[in-house]
This record gives structure tokens, C-alpha cells and sequence, in this order.
């Protein structure tokens, strides 16, 4: 007698990672394995949204001006233009370094919304979860907020949304009056936290001769804050050339003290006088770039004097973020 053949079952195709739609981490896996879902598919999107990207302003016009926004500048806002140009209903798209209550987005009444800056974000991709917000922020009803959740791993990013191509000018306020048309009359909980906004923001100027450079006041002395393009090595390694030199200063009484690491960019900080304003700063600061620039492109090895003086400096860094 002919042997009998086993019998096989049709395998089901099986869905690929990217039909597998974001669900909640405790609820049932999309996929039908009967596993939750951060136990299961969750694990590779959990991964890819968590995973920290260095510079998530890379790619975008003016990403020394989005870094300094993100982490020096108080009160400050820029018009966003978006890639296809703006939705009907939406009159305008700004990006403010942060909003009332700590929201992350707002639609106004009139349409226009508003995009937090300065908020923590649940991944490790700002651009991804910023981009999550203005878009929910876009379908919004008007004179609602949006809040905060994960963005899907797949989600697109800032720089797939707006316009790579428009200017990025921040607006530097004194204050935070641009959160209501009318702050007189503004409900009882946002005239609070504009209060308590105004009261602790820092008087800061953005330079005009170089960029994304910033001028603040502080009770003891003021400071430049400067956010550089530059890769950090060599950055260093130029800052060290003119430090040793004797013409890392902005001038008289004005002092290099260090630098601050955030989201892949380096900023030099200057120590000023009190009495030294950001006009005061304008004509140095272009100098100063001057010089740096010339220290830049030059490969020859450090003298012992400026290894010392970079030592001094990376010993002075500070990460932010």
C-alpha cells in the first residue's frame, strides 16, 4: 500500500512589521500572537522611538536658531511654512519656544496654531514628536490644546513637513504676551501661568551681524551664547588656536568660559560685563567670526599652549541635552 502523505496546513501569511498598527503597551498585539503588545511587536517600535538621534534639527533651515530655542532662548517665535502650504482653516503655523500650561500644541479660535518648543518629549526624536503634535495640532477644533502622547515610530519628522527651502527667523519677545490676542482678558489659569512666565524670563536679544547668537542678562553679568554648526572637534581644536592666542575675547573685560553641548551642536559661551549690551557685542561677534573661520581651516598640530587651553575648555562643557 502507498504510504499516506502527511497533511500540512496552509500556512497564513504573516504581517510584516509595518502593518502592525501602534497600539497601547498592555493591550492585545495587533499581530495575533496573544501577547501584550510591548512584549511583542512593541519591543522593535518601543526601540526605534526611543532611540536617541543626535541632532533631530539637522536638515532644517536655521538648525543653530531651532537648538537655541529649544534649550536658551525664553520667549521666542518663528512662522513655520509648510511643505504644500497651509491647510485650509489654518491662517498660520508658529513655532514658540513654550505655551501656556506646558502644552504642547494649540489651535486658536481664528484657525492658527501654535507648536511647543520647549517641552519634554516621550522619544528620542524631537523632530518625530513635534511633527506628531502639529499635525494632530493642524485636525484639532479651534480653541483647543493638544497633548502630548508617543509618536509612531513610523511617523514622519519635522523636516518631511515644512518647507526645507523657507527662512527660519525667530522673533525674541521681552515676555510671553503672544500666547492671547488679548492677555487683559485672558481665563484666570493662562493670565497665572503668564505670570509666572514673565517673572522668569530671562532678558535675551538674538544678534543680527552673525547667527544664532544670543545676548542675555543676568543679575551678576551677561553672557553670549552662541550655537555653532561646526563639527565639535574641530571647533575646539580653532577655539583653542585663538584661546591661546590671546583672541578668543569679545573684548575689553569679555571672557570665552566654556561651552555647552545640545542636540549635536556645540555654543561657546562668552562672559560679559554688566554694562556690555547686545549692541555693544554686534561689531566684536562679527570679528570674532572672522578669526574663527581662519582658525578653522587650519590643520596643524595643536602647540603645547593651546593644548592647554583646550583642555581648559572641553574641561568646561556642559551637556544640555
Amino acid at each position: 500500500m502507498a504510504k499516506k502523505r502527511p497533511q500540512t496546513k496552509a500556512k497564513r501569511p504573516q504581517p510584516t512589521d509595518a502593518d502592525i498598527p501602534v497600539v497601547g503597551a498592555r493591550e492585545p498585539c495587533p499581530c495575533g500572537s496573544g501577547r501584550r503588545y510591548k512584549a511583542c511587536h512593541g519591543r522593535a517600535a518601543a526601540h526605534a522611538v526611543t532611540e536617541l538621534v543626535q541632532r533631530p534639527f539637522e536638515g532644517l533651515p536655521g538648525e543653530g536658531d531651532w537648538v537655541a530655542l529649544r534649550e536658551l532662548v525664553p520667549a521666542a517665535t518663528v512662522e513655520l511654512p509648510l511643505k504644500g502650504g497651509l491647510p485650509e482653516g489654518v491662517p498660520s503655523v508658529t513655532l514658540a519656544t513654550v505655551l501656556p500650561m506646558a502644552w504642547p500644541a494649540l489651535r486658536r479660535d481664528d484657525g492658527s496654531v501654535l507648536l511647543g518648543l520647549q517641552n519634554d518629549t516621550p522619544s528620542g526624536d524631537i523632530s518625530r514628536d513635534l511633527a506628531d503634535t502639529l499635525r494632530r495640532a493642524l485636525d484639532a477644533d479651534p480653541g483647543t490644546p493638544v497633548q502630548a502622547r508617543r509618536a509612531p515610530a513610523d511617523g514622519p519628522r519635522m523636516q518631511d513637513l515644512l518647507d526645507t527651502e523657507g527662512v527660519f527667523e525667530p522673533v525674541v519677545h521681552s515676555g510671553f504676551e503672544f500666547w492671547v490676542p488679548d492677555p487683559e482678558n485672558a481665563a484666570p489659569e493662562v493670565a497665572a501661568s503668564l505670570e509666572r512666565a514673565n517673572a522668569a524670563a530671562i532678558p535675551t536679544v538674538k544678534l543680527t551681524g552673525v547667527d544664532a547668537a544670543y545676548w542675555c542678562e543676568t543679575p551678576e553679568k551677561n553672557h553670549l551664547r552662541w550655537v555653532m554648526p561646526y563639527p565639535e572637534e574641530r571647533l575646539l581644536d580653532a577655539l583653542a588656536r585663538l584661546h591661546a592666542a590671546g583672541r578668543s575675547s569679545l573684548g575689553e573685560g569679555t571672557r570665552l568660559v566654556g561651552s555647552f553641548r545640545a542636540h549635536g551642536l556645540t555654543v561657546p559661551v562668552w562672559d560679559l560685563p554688566s554694562a556690555v549690551t547686545a549692541d555693544d557685542v554686534e561689531k566684536p561677534a562679527a570679528e570674532f567670526a572672522e578669526r574663527l573661520a581662519t582658525a578653522l581651516v587650519s590643520d596643524a598640530p595643536l602647540t603645547a599652549d593651546e593644548r592647554r587651553a583646550r583642555g581648559g575648555l572641553t574641561n568646561r562643557q556642559v551637556t544640555l541635552s
